[in-house]
């Protein structure tokens, strides 16, 4: 069975760091382009950043661009999301996704497989 698996995720304080794993099981990671989204409270969700399957492209959203890295290791079956000089509006719940197709998109409902998602607070 398919599943996604992050953690990582709690209570950091503004200008703080978090890197947030995604575990993945019941598929290769390798052949799947990975995404990682947010959805703060009363917002919809949002892509954060991509990585293609081999993980040679990224793409970051203009508001966590330069303060965010995704990465992955297909061999582990782990993807990864790096946060730096974390600021409030950083408040979510992140999420893990795969997708088939090879390009990215901003439509959640290109995702086939979601994880539960890891809440990161972002508080003095």
């Amino acid at each position: 069975q398919e599943r996604l698996q992050e953690s990582g995720g709690g209570l950091v304080q503004p200008g703080g760091s978090l890197r947030l794993s995604c575990a993945v099981s019941g598929l290769s990671l390798s052949t799947y382009t990975m995404g990682w989204w947010r959805q703060a409270p009363g917002k919809e969700r949002e892509v954060v950043a991509h990585i293609s399957r081999d993980g040679g492209t990224t793409y970051y959203t203009t508001p966590v661009k330069g303060r965010i890295t995704i990465s992955r290791d297909n061999a582990k079956n782990t993807l990864y999301l790096r946060m730096d000089n974390l600021q409030p509006e950083g408040t979510a719940v992140y999420y893990c996704a795969a997708r088939t197709q090879s390009s990215p998109t901003f439509n959640p409902a290109g995702y086939k497989y979601w994880g539960q998602g890891t809440q990161v607070t972002v508080s003095s």
